[in-house]
């Protein structure tokens, strides 16, 4: 299985002007440095719930059919699915009829199977492909608050902090796990 963006997300989940409140920064000389560090703290905190912050497209690739036939996304959450491809051994591909997809976006993870059963692809690697978007919304305003105040926090503390952590801390700790944690999936181990 692997996972690609086909779109970026048009904004990010927070402001660099947020940030910059926040930390009690006028001026313009951090711009830069605080505008990645909102970047790299989105991608963390994504990262750590297996979600998309702000919604984009992306594609799932899987080598085979599940073998329960049911496809599991490993993004939350899921707004749509847009095509399911079986690529052949020449490149080519023949699409599964959206008609025949049977999608959950209220699972989390969501789900996808078809109504009859998955056509094997032609392509030992990657020869089905879903294309798919994810994300709470096209806006900031459409992140939960905890996420996004997560994000502006540790953007924050990564700044304050100019990679001086406490040996041993990971990137996501304390407070900054507190607020994402009814966000996260569980795992097994």
């Amino acid at each position: 299985m692997s996972l690609s963006p086909i779109t970026s997300p048009a904004v990010e989940p927070v402001s660099l002007d947020e940030v910059k409140r926040h930390l009690r920064v006028s001026g313009t000389d951090e711009d830069g440095v605080i505008a990645a560090l909102i970047a790299a703290a989105t991608r963390a905190v994504e990262t750590a719930t297996d979600r998309a912050l702000i919604v984009r497209r992306m594609r799932l690739r899987l080598d085979a059919p599940p073998a329960d036939g049911i496809v599991t996304f490993p993004l939350s959450p899921l707004q749509s699915v847009e095509a399911v491809r079986i690529r052949d051994r020449t490149g080519g591909s023949v699409s599964v009829p959206l008609a025949d997809l049977r999608v959950d976006a209220a699972s989390d993870p969501p789900r996808l199977t078809t109504a009859g059963t998955w056509p094997s692809p032609d392509t030992p690697f990657g020869g089905i492909e879903i294309d798919f978007t994810a994300g709470y919304g096209p806006t900031p305003a459409a992140v939960p608050e905890p996420l996004r105040l997560a994000v502006r926090m540790l953007a924050a503390r990564w700044f304050e902090r100019r990679g001086d952590d406490e040996p041993g801390r990971g990137p996501i700790s304390g407070d900054v796990a507190a607020l994402i944690a009814p966000f996260r999936r569980p795992r097994l181990a």
